[in-house]
């Protein structure tokens, strides 16, 4: 094994942590780990991530599964519903460049950062639903999975928003049920790549026994980090890594242009404290409510 292949086997760990503790983000790093470490073509990466990551979801969903923490019927609908968008989308992927893909993966992981990032949860009073509606799930399902099968992401940084910002499914438990969901759709999804891309099994397997590994690791650990941090470390790594695959589409004269850096740099500590100043604002906001609804 070449020290880039080894490299890849090693950082895929990382791939596993990720699915464990955040329900998402396995592709999220297996595309560019696959690329850029591995050196595999973009589809070629695109369509050894959903084997991956569907075999390292599939096993790391146990100990989830063990502490309560899945939502069944609403992670199989929504899987069920995801596989058929997912076919679909590997399918079309086709026949739309592998830079174009790339790109997109990445504006819309950003996207969804943002979201996860902002959002301010409102569970104090609020019902915890034990599964979601029929409907609303097969809807959800069916456009993640559509975006999982062109972008070659398990869609966990799809479906764990989707859970737990329209759904109001406390994170872990969004964590959980997504594992179910991106098992089911990263099959689908390589079904559809398999009848245009090669894989290279060997390295295939590799990769996915150490994501296994990881993925383990991070489903031990999940319960015990507050919902709060969990979902906006979700939200901040989704940012990095959107940001770094954005780049790299890039024309090389503006990648390798340190000012390119610096002003992303620049940028991210902007955004970081932002959000801190909100957040504290809102706890401002909050503790006055409680102060005056003690008076009344």
């Amino acid at each position: 094994m070449t020290g880039g292949l080894a490299l890849a086997v090693g950082l895929a760990v990382l791939v596993g942590i990720s699915l464990g503790l955040l329900g998402g983000g396995g592709s999220i790093l297996a595309v560019p780990l696959l690329v850029y470490v591995a050196d595999l073509p973009a589809k070629e990466a695109i369509a050894t991530s959903l084997l991956v990551v569907g075999v390292t979801s599939a096993v790391g969903v146990l100990p989830h599964a063990r502490a309560g923490r899945v939502r069944w019927r609403t992670g199989l609908t929504f899987g069920v519903a995801g596989m058929a968008g997912a076919y679909a989308g590997g399918r079309l992927a086709e026949f739309i460049p592998a830079g174009v893909l790339l790109t997109g993966f990445a504006l819309m992981m950003l996207a969804t950062a943002v979201a996860m990032i902002r959002s301010q949860r409102n569970a104090e009073g609020r019902p915890v639903p034990h599964e979601l509606p029929v409907g609303r799930v097969v809807l959800d399902g069916v456009v993640v999975g559509l975006v999982t099968g062109l972008v070659g992401a398990g869609g966990g940084f799809l479906v764990v928003p989707a859970l737990a910002l329209l759904g109001g499914l406390p994170m872990p438990v969004a964590v959980g049920t997504s594992l179910v969901v991106i098992a089911m759709k990263s099959f689908a999804g390589l079904a559809g790549y398999l009848s245009s891309v090669s894989i290279n099994w060997g390295l295939a397997a590799a990769v996915t026994a150490a994501a296994v590994v990881g993925s383990l690791l991070g489903g031990r650990v999940a319960g015990r980090i507050p919902e709060d941090v969990l979902r906006k470390a979700f939200g901040w790594f989704v940012v990095v890594m959107g940001v770094f695959v954005l780049a790299q589409q890039l024309p090389e004269v503006v990648r390798t242009n340190p000012l390119l850096w610096i002003a992303l740099g620049l940028a991210a500590m902007v955004a970081v404290g932002v959000t801190v100043w909100q957040n504290r604002r809102r706890g401002q906001h909050n503790a006055r409510e409680v102060v005056s609804a003690r008076r009344r």
